[in-house]
């Protein structure tokens, strides 16, 4: 991925993969290259899916929500489930994150969800949502697909539908600010 990152000249978000730590401990973790190959961030997925079971059981939860500087601006990283918790969310804004880049595989019976979810992460933190979801079936669970990238206004600026699908969108990451400092919502929080 490194090499396809530097042969394209492009950030990439490598999706996630099951990575086993010195101490043998698994994480579902995803990897960030810069244009230049380099590998700009590791994220370990927080909050694991399961209720007590599968990835529950089988991998530890990730700890650091750290800001991943790209010429696109400052971006935090979440995978999968980690969009039902908000709180995630309102820490990537205090790191500074402008862009929250999700790589997902939700299933299609819960795509309602995924949809309202994603635009409510970018209303409530004021940043740009970009959230990749697997279409097709995985492991015999029908994928919802329906990536997306979401304005700081909650408008849909890109939607892909249920199939495999290449999803493009121009946006402009300097609508962060603007509409932080337009509505200051975030200023009046108290915890």
């Amino acid at each position: 991925m490194s090499g396809v990152a530097r042969e394209i000249g492009a950030i990439l978000h490598a999706g996630s993969i099951v990575e086993r730590s010195t101490d043998g401990t698994l994480y579902n973790t995803s990897l960030v290259y810069g244009p230049d190959g380099s590998r700009l961030a590791t994220y370990r997925k927080i909050h694991r899916f399961g209720h007590g079971e599968g990835e529950a059981k089988l991998m530890g939860p990730g700890e650091e929500i750290l800001p991943v500087i790209t010429p696109l601006g400052v971006m935090a990283l979440a995978t999968c489930y980690d969009l039902r918790f908000p709180e995630l969310f309102r820490r990537q804004v205090d790191v500074g994150a402008e862009l929250s880049v999700i790589c997902s595989s939700w299933p299609a019976r819960r795509i309602e969800h995924w949809s309202l979810l994603n635009r409510a992460r970018a209303i409530e933190n004021q940043m740009f949502v970009i959230a990749c979801n697997a279409a097709g079936s995985h492991a015999g669970v029908p994928q919802g697909g329906h990536s997306m990238v979401v304005d700081p206004w909650g408008r849909v600026v890109a939607e892909a539908g249920s199939e495999p699908t290449v999803l493009t969108a121009e946006i402009d990451v300097s609508e962060v600010a603007k509409t932080r400092a337009e509505f200051p919502v975030l200023a009046d929080r108290r915890l």
